[in-house]
């Protein structure tokens, strides 16, 4: 049984010490993982007007956003000018994929993407997704082959692109198993390893979960697999920082389980990639989270 560990990195602040200390954690464990940047300016601050969605500011008081991302991050882009995590970075993220880690694209603007992709048209969207492999590209002097969009938010356009822009394989839903996407019955060549497990702000501080035994619930939905095989999305501000401690426990009871901890690459070269089901990509909500997100729907069966 394989488990690919997808660690979406966010912020400046997440990039400067969550990464590092997340680099430690693996090597100890002798896990593999993706890392997924943000490469450009840090606009953090201004998820503020996520304010009046319906249940975002319940799940802000449960998972302490200012505890975990820090005032100064709070404030970037909009009383204090966001730093470019990228130009500001680039020795880190090059030393991940020195440390034997894949590497891939998140975005290039965290909150501009999450907040503007799903209603934003070709043009728009592609300008947004060449500048993140530009910027990949002049610090890691190749091209990437994995994108995990910010927010698990696309769409059409950037569903269709992650085939022509030559991606070999892309995270950016929820779901139950691999797959090949579906848009509008149109059949997008670019394989998806969907998140198929909740995360730690999903789970913490919701019936009875806190951050000591959030771990438990997590190790019991991975303790009789319905598939050989799962994808868990961390945190670099997150895991990479306040709660190390619960992706240790993680860590160590997944070895425990009999899982093999391996990056997405590792995962997908598992897969016989011909014979990935048909799966159409549908808007829906998730428990734990405000808003709507990409997920994996029915299957697609061709007429």
């Amino acid at each position: 049984m394989k488990l690919a560990l997808k660690i979406d990195v966010d912020t400046y602040r997440g990039t400067l010490t969550g990464v590092p200390r997340l680099v430690d954690i693996l090597r100890k464990h002798q896990a593999q993982a993706t890392f997924l940047f943000s490469l450009g300016p840090d606009h953090t601050g201004r998820a503020i007007k996520r304010a009046f969605r319906p249940g975002f500011m319940k799940k802000v008081s449960r998972t302490s956003v200012l505890e975990h991302y820090g005032l100064l991050t709070l404030m970037y882009g909009t009383l204090l000018p966001g730093p470019d995590i990228g130009r500001r970075c680039a020795d880190i993220l090059r030393g991940v994929r020195d440390a034997g880690f894949e590497t891939g694209i998140h975005t290039w603007d965290h909150v501009r993407w999450q907040d503007g992709v799903e209603h934003a048209d070709a043009r728009w969207t592609e300008a947004a997704m060449r500048r993140a492999i530009d910027r990949y590209a002049s610090i890691f002097g190749c091209a990437p082959t994995t994108h995990g969009a910010a927010g698990w938010q696309m769409n059409a356009h950037a569903l269709r692109l992650t085939q022509r822009l030559g991606f070999a394989y892309c995270s950016d839903s929820r779901g139950t198993r691999p797959f090949v996407p579906v848009q509008s019955a149109e059949i997008v060549l670019c394989p998806q390893l969907p998140t198929t497990l909740p995360t730690l702000d999903e789970l913490i501080g919701r019936d009875g979960t806190t951050v000591d035994n959030v771990h438990e619930h997590l190790l019991a939905l991975t303790a009789h697999p319905a598939s050989d095989s799962h994808v868990y999305t961390l945190h670099a501000e997150l895991e990479g920082r306040k709660l190390s401690p619960v992706l240790e426990r993680l860590l160590e009871g997944w070895r425990a389980q009999g899982y093999e901890l391996v990056s997405l690459r590792g995962l997908f070269e598992s897969l016989d990639a011909g014979k990935l089901p048909r799966h159409e990509m549908v808007r829906g909500e998730i428990a734990g989270r405000s808003g709507t997100l990409m997920l994996q729907g029915p299957e697609f069966l061709a007429p």
